[in-house]
């Protein structure tokens, strides 16, 4: 935080600053008016400065500086019947200057349009444009502009006929303002500038007062937000109060410096000077309050993703904050050149230029930013996880700004560029919910009816007693006679934590499954197109019949489990096998015995 001394430093030099760029105002307030135009016949120049609205009021408060009225009063559409003699003009202008000091004001220099056909964009005719206006305790009058040329001649802006009527109908008997009732003769008679001595005493102290007032009021708001808001004692309260604290400080500054010095009777030239140093301010009140925000947002961000273990979206979060940053920079570089009259659109327009050479050489390089974002923001994988992308299986190990690496079963690095991965098919075994057990066994053409039975039934119940398989019916069918076999498919899901503890149970699954297939009696079935040419294991008959005979008890006691198996059944198989197996190292018994 920069202490209040230094701010307030900081906020002198910024104004000493502007004050001491009387070349590049006076460029603004005499040469306002140049503006290109698509004719090819060059348009000559109005002496005054009156092709545009900023050129007219620029020049007519530089008149009223130099207190060369007659000259001002070349800016008012002043009829020759009414104002046939010199004092008349130069009287009407004197009047002029007196309400603005009085209760006026202009729009800044830099909102006035610069373009001869005015602005476009104030829901006003064409050819007229309000410029500011005059406001006291007896009257109330809008300042107006009006292009006094036909379309076929250059633009001449003055201030309208109705204007200059309603300034002369004034009535100012009696009006005084406060400066004038309060300052010494001397601080009045003595001048700088044309301007009384005084007033620029009254708009330093007024600079130094409003700043103390804010940051008075600064401190009042914290401390009823301290009162009101329960998070603001916590991190995130306190940086973003810290946050807005110096920009709110700034608006208010300017907010009460404006509406004091127009009600005080500070003249119009002091204060028309000084609205360049208000929107300046305002501008880097609201590009500090970006900056700011910009590094709460990242610390915030950066935060939560160091929280949740996502380190390599850091990086990114990292490299956003500083683009966002680079930006502010130079908008704001752009809009204070705007601001003192320096014209940027041949800058822009170079900037432009350079920023498309830059995307096209850059392109690759931008692509794999872009895909680092969506890879970050849509989480497909992540640091440890083993995926699948296209054809490539590995382990991912970092995830960059450019690149994504895999290490893949063979112990070599394959590095991805991210533009490329953001657009491939990715396939993530980590995030595997469960495990699919969907093993395929032909038996033999010699099995009986009644052994396909058996060894759906007991296939079915060996599932449904594991305790390694999920609560969800598996499925178990004979689906089909090929040429050489008797087809049963079966589906289940494995509950596991990874993939080699699943494997470990499919292990355990199929050594039980060829279990119960040699118990049926019969064996599964080798294709046709495969010569084996080991001794045929004979075909059982004893056990065929004795699988015949269970059978055939369970079909008399009605307990044959096919096409689906009784609720009561499943309940009752359920946990009733052991497992890991009986004789095999269980690392649980180990723990239990220490």
């Amino acid at each position: 935080m920069i202490s209040g001394t230094k701010r307030l430093l900081l906020f002198f030099l910024l104004i000493l600053v502007l004050l001491l760029k009387p070349s590049i105002t006076e460029a603004q307030l005499l040469g306002g008016a140049k503006t290109t135009t698509e004719e090819p016949v060059k348009i000559p120049d109005d002496s005054l400065g009156r092709r545009t609205p900023q050129g007219t009021v620029n020049g007519f408060i530089k008149a009223l500086g130099d207190q060369n009225y007659l000259r001002a009063s070349q800016y008012l559409v002043l009829s020759k019947r009414s104002y046939r003699k010199t004092s008349e003009r130069i009287q009407i202008a004197k009047t002029f200057q007196q309400l603005l000091d009085q209760g006026g004001n202009f729009s800044p220099s830099s909102i006035l349009s610069n373009k001869e056909l005015g602005r476009l964009d104030d829901n006003l005719t064409t050819g007229i444009d309000l410029v500011g206006n005059i406001s006291t305790d007896k009257i109330n009058i809008q300042l107006y502009l009006e292009n006094q040329s036909d379309d076929s001649e250059p633009a001449l802006w003055l201030f309208s006929a109705e204007t200059v009527e309603a300034i002369r109908g004034a009535d100012l008997s009696g009006e005084k303002t406060f400066l004038d009732r309060v300052l010494p003769k001397f601080l009045k008679d003595r001048k700088l500038g044309n301007v009384p001595i005084g007033h620029w005493g009254v708009v330093v102290v007024m600079a130094v007062v409003t700043y103390l007032l804010s940051r008075l009021l600064i401190y009042v708001l914290i401390f009823l937000i301290q009162k009101i808001w329960k998070k603001a004692d916590t991190e995130k309260g306190t940086a973003i109060i810290d946050a807005f604290t110096l920009p709110v400080q700034m608006y208010m500054t300017v907010i009460l410096f404006v509406a004091l010095t127009q009600r005080m009777g500070i003249s119009i030239i002091v204060r028309q000077r000084f609205s360049i140093i208000i929107i300046t301010i305002g501008i880097v009140a609201f590009l500090i309050l970006l900056w700011r925000m910009t590094d709460f947002v990242s610390m915030y961000t950066r935060s939560r993703m160091n929280n949740r273990g996502r380190a390599s979206a850091v990086s990114a979060v990292l490299f956003l904050s500083r683009t966002m940053k680079a930006a502010i920079v130079v908008i704001g570089i752009i809009a204070l050149l705007g601001i003192i009259g320096v014209d940027v659109t041949a800058g822009l327009a170079a900037l432009g230029i350079g920023g498309i050479a830059l995307a096209l050489g850059a392109q690759k390089t931008i692509e794999n930013f872009v895909g680092s974002v969506s890879l970050i923001a849509d989480q497909p994988l992540r640091v440890g996880d083993y995926c699948r992308v296209d054809d490539i299986k590995g382990t991912v190990e970092a995830i960059g700004m450019r690149s994504t690496t895999l290490r893949t079963a063979a112990r070599t690095i394959v590095t991805i560029p991210n533009g490329q991965l953001s657009a491939s098919k990715i396939e993530n075994y980590a995030h595997r919910d469960r495990f699919i057990f969907n093993p395929i066994f032909g038996f033999r053409m010699e099995t009986t009816p009644d052994q396909m039975r058996y060894l759906l039934v007991e296939l079915r119940s060996l599932l449904y007693a594991h305790p390694a398989i999920i609560n969800t019916p598996p499925i178990v069918r004979f689906t089909g006679i090929t040429a050489d076999a008797l087809k049963v498919e079966i589906t289940a899901y494995i509950e596991a934590i990874n993939l080699e503890t699943s494997q470990e149970v499919q292990e355990d699954l199929l050594l039980r499954m060829m279990d119960i297939i040699e118990r049926s009696g019969t064996s599964l079935a080798y294709p046709s197109q495969t010569l084996y040419m080991a001794r045929d294991t004979p075909f059982s008959k004893e056990k065929a019949d004795e699988i015949s005979e269970t059978v055939k008890k369970w079909k008399e006691n009605s307990e044959l489990q096919l096409p689906k198996f009784d609720p009561k059944r499943v309940e009752e198989l359920k946990g009733t096998i052991k497992y890991p197996d009986e004789g095999s190292f269980n690392p649980e018994d180990e723990e239990t015995l220490l």
